[in-house]
């Protein structure tokens, strides 16, 4: 198939003493995201979306939370070694597009950085990538300030 899309989904407890990273960059805040590594919600997002454009499982079977070597990892990491499996199997970043769900902090003054930076990982232009955030008008979880969540979109296509 020349074109192929997947989705992505992730969510992550809000902790203390831990740092805030999101999209690869880390955010002023006085808390940050529980997790195996470093709890990158957008790059897991985006990570899950990649694999599942080819079917490829998910971010915990290719790196599960059991494996110390992926303990505290950078999820850039994890993103640049899933982009590696799409080069692999033949495909480019055709587009991203995500919304990151949080109460706290704002991500405006963020978002040029983050798509900095995932464009730098996978090859892409910055007008590739598509970084939306969002507040949940303090319902639920996020909007007790308790976690973030992100979702991700991308479209893969056969590179010729």
């Amino acid at each position: 198939m020349k074109y192929r899309t997947g989705i992505g989904f992730d969510v992550h407890a809000f902790a203390d003493n831990r740092k805030l990273i999101i999209g690869g960059i880390e955010i002023p805040h006085h808390k940050g995201l529980a997790g195996h590594s470093d709890a990158d919600v957008l790059l897991h997002a985006i990570t899950d979306a990649l694999l599942g454009a080819l079917a490829l499982g998910d971010i915990g079977k290719h790196f599960p939370d059991t494996d110390e070597q992926f303990k505290d990892v950078d999820s850039a990491i994890l993103l640049k070694k899933t982009y590696q499996l799409i080069k692999e199997k033949g495909y480019k970043i055709g587009n991203i597009d995500s919304v990151v769900a949080l109460q706290e902090p704002k991500l405006a003054e963020y978002i040029l950085q983050i798509q900095e930076k995932i464009s730098s990982i996978l090859e892409a232009g910055i007008d590739q990538i598509s970084i939306k955030a969002t507040t949940t008008e303090g319902l639920g979880f996020i909007g007790r300030e308790e976690g973030i969540s992100a979702f991700a979109s991308v479209l893969i296509f056969k590179a010729e």
